[in-house]
C-alpha cells in the first residue's frame, strides 16, 4: 500500500482507537455501578465507586497516557499488513503499558479515592472494544470493497526487475483494494510474460497506452524503467499530466542504500531528498525537548552528588577535577565533552605507549585494565559516575542521551566510509552497544550497533534503551 494511503489508516484506526477507549470508559462506569452490583451485590464489590463527575481527570489521563503509548509503539505503522493475531497483541501491548503508566501517575499525584478495581475494568472492556474495532475496521473495510467493486487501478510501465517488484508490492496490497492491469514495454525488446508473481499479466506496447488510458479506469501509472527509457518516456508522462493521471516513478536508478527518499521544496523549487538517516522532524524535536528538560532536572538534583565527586577527585589525585577531550558531534561538529578526571593528569600523553595493549579492533582505543587511571577513577568508571558533567553536553545541544557515543577526531578520520554513518545521528550518553558490553566487541560491531539504531530510530527505542541502561550502571557495569 501507498505509504501516504497507509498513513491514512494508520491516523483513522489511531482516531477510532481514541474514540473507543472514550466509550470504554462510561461502558466500564456502567458494568461496575449496574451489572457487577447486580451480579455479586454491592455488599461484595468494594469500594464504593464515585458520581461519574469525579473521573473527568481520570478520563482525561486514559486518553493521552493511551495516545502516547501508541505513539511509541508504533502500533498504527503499516497497520494493513498486520494479522488478526498482531491486531490483537498490538491491542493487548497497548493496554497492559497504559495501565502501568496509569497506576504509576495515580500512585505519584496520591489519587487514592480511584478504585485500581475500576480501573481494570475499563481496562478489559476497552480491550474487547480495540479488538472488535480493528478487526471490523480492516475485515469490513476488506467485504465491502470486495462487495462494491471499490478498487484502485495501477498500470506499471517497465518489464525489469523493479517493475516485478512493484508488481509484487501490489499483489501484496490488494486485501486494500489495489489492482494491477498489466505491464507497459517502454522499448522494443518482445516479453511474452512476467515470471515470479501469483497471476499472469497483459504486457502492452508502448503505443497502445494511449488507448487504454481513453478506454479504461486507470488510476495511477508506475515507470519502473532506467533514467535512458525515463527521457524516452517523456511525451506519455506529459500525456498523463494533461488528464490528471498520477503519476509515480520508481528511483531504481538511484543508489537503493537511501532508505529515505522524499519530496521537499525550498520555498518554490521541489528538491528530491535522499537520505539514509531519521528525518522525521517532529519526533526529532521531541527527542531534543526530552533532552533538554531531563537534562536540567538532573543537573539539578545531581549537584549535591558532583559537588561531593568534585572534592573527591580533587582530594585524591592531582591535577584538574575536569577532564575536557575534543569530539566529534552531529555530522562531524566539534565539541568539548566533559568528564571527571578518572586517569593521571598526564593520560593523553601516555596513550601511545599503550597503544600495543589495545584490546578492541579498529579505530577505537579500549583497555579493560588501564594503568593511568587512579583507584577512585575506576570506580568512577565502573559505575559511568565519571561522565556525569555530559549533562552539560546535553543541556545545551551537543549531546543527546541515546545516540552514538562521541569519537576522537583522529579516530573518525581512520573510518571507512560507511562507518562515517554513525555521525549522522547526534552523540549520545548511552547506545545499543554500551548495553551489549563495549570491550568484547570489535570496533566494526560496535559501528554495525549505532547504524542499526539510526537505522531503526524511534522515541521508543530511545526509550527502551534509557531504561536498560539504569539497572546497568547501577549494577557497576559502565566504562571500564
Amino acid at each position: 500500500m501507498f505509504e501516504r494511503r497507509s498513513a491514512l489508516l494508520g491516523s483513522i484506526s489511531r482516531l477510532l482507537d481514541m474514540g473507543l477507549t472514550a466509550l470504554s470508559f462510561p461502558v466500564a462506569y456502567w458494568v461496575r455501578m449496574r451489572l457487577l452490583t447486580r451480579m455479586v451485590g454491592s455488599g461484595v464489590v468494594q469500594p464504593v465507586i464515585y458520581p461519574f463527575s469525579r473521573y473527568w481527570s481520570l478520563f482525561a489521563g486514559i486518553l493521552i497516557i493511551w495516545f502516547l503509548i501508541g505513539h511509541f509503539l508504533r502500533i498504527y505503522r503499516d497497520i494493513e499488513l498486520r494479522s488478526r493475531q498482531q491486531l490483537i497483541g498490538d491491542a493487548a501491548k497497548l493496554i497492559i503499558l497504559g495501565v502501568v503508566a496509569l497506576n504509576a501517575a495515580l500512585y505519584f499525584v496520591r489519587a487514592d479515592y480511584i478504585s485500581r478495581a475500576f480501573i481494570l475494568t475499563i481496562a478489559v472492556v476497552d480491550f474487547m472494544l480495540l479488538v472488535a474495532g480493528r478487526v471490523a475496521l480492516l475485515g469490513g473495510s476488506r467485504r465491502l470493497r470486495e462487495k462494491l467493486q471499490r478498487f484502485y487501478y495501477c498500470l506499471i510501465v517497465g518489464l525489469g526487475q523493479n517493475a516485478r517488484e512493484l508488481a509484487s508490492l501490489i499483489e501484496q496490497s490488494e486485501p486494500m483494494g489495489l489492482r494491477l492491469i498489466g505491464f507497459v514495454n517502454p522499448g522494443v525488446e518482445s516479453e511474452s510474460r512476467i515470471g515470479g508473481l501469483k497471476s499472469q499479466y497483459p504486457i502492452f506496447a508502448l503505443a497502445d497506452v494511449y488507448g487504454i488510458l481513453q478506454n479504461h479506469v486507470v488510476d495511477e501509472l508506475l515507470f519502473a524503467v532506467n533514467n535512458d527509457e525515463l527521457e524516452r518516456l517523456e511525451p506519455l508522462i506529459d500525456r498523463c499530466h494533461k488528464e490528471g493521471i498520477r503519476t509515480r516513478v520508481d528511483l531504481g536508478f538511484f543508489p537503493r542504500t537511501f532508505a529515505r527518499v522524499h519530496l521537499e521544496n525550498l520555498r518554490h523549487v521541489p528538491l528530491l531528498t535522499l537520505g539514509s538517516t531519521p528525518n522525521n522532524e517532529f519526533a526529532l524535536f521531541a527527542k531534543r525537548a526530552a533532552d533538554l528538560v531531563v537534562s536540567a532536572l538532573a543537573l539539578i538534583l545531581l549537584a549535591p552528588v558532583m559537588l561531593v565527586l568534585a572534592i573527591l577527585v580533587r582530594l585524591t589525585s592531582p591535577g584538574p577535577i575536569l577532564y575536557r577531550q575534543i569530539r566529534c558531534g552531529l555530522n562531524g561538529r566539534r565539541f568539548t565533552l566533559y568528564k571527571f578526571r578518572s586517569m593521571v593528569a598526564n593520560a593523553d600523553e601516555l596513550r601511545s605507549e599503550l597503544e600495543s595493549l589495545n584490546e578492541i579492533e579498529g579505530a577505537a582505543f579500549k583497555m579493560k585494565n588501564d594503568p593511568r587511571c587512579t583507584p577512585l577513577g575506576r570506580w568512577l568508571r565502573k559505575f559511568s559516575l565519571d561522565e556525569l558533567p555530559q549533562l552539560w553536553n546535553v543541556l545545551i545541544g551537543e549531546m543527546s542521551f541515546v545516540g552514538p557515543r562521541p569519537p576522537l577526531p583522529h579516530e573518525v578520520e581512520r573510518y571507512a566510509t560507511w562507518q562515517r554513518r554513525r555521525l549522522r545521528m547526534r552523540p549520545g550518553l548511552t547506545c545499543l552497544w554500551t548495553l551489549e558490553g563495549r570491550n568484547r566487541l570489535s570496533f566494526d560491531r560496535l559501528v554495525q550497533f549505532d547504524l542499526a539504531y539510526i537505522d531503526n530510530w524511534s522515541l521508543w527505542l530511545d526509550l527502551k534503551i534509557f531504561l536498560k541502561t539504569i539497572p546497568h550502571v547501577a549494577l557497576g557495569r559502565g566504562a571500564s
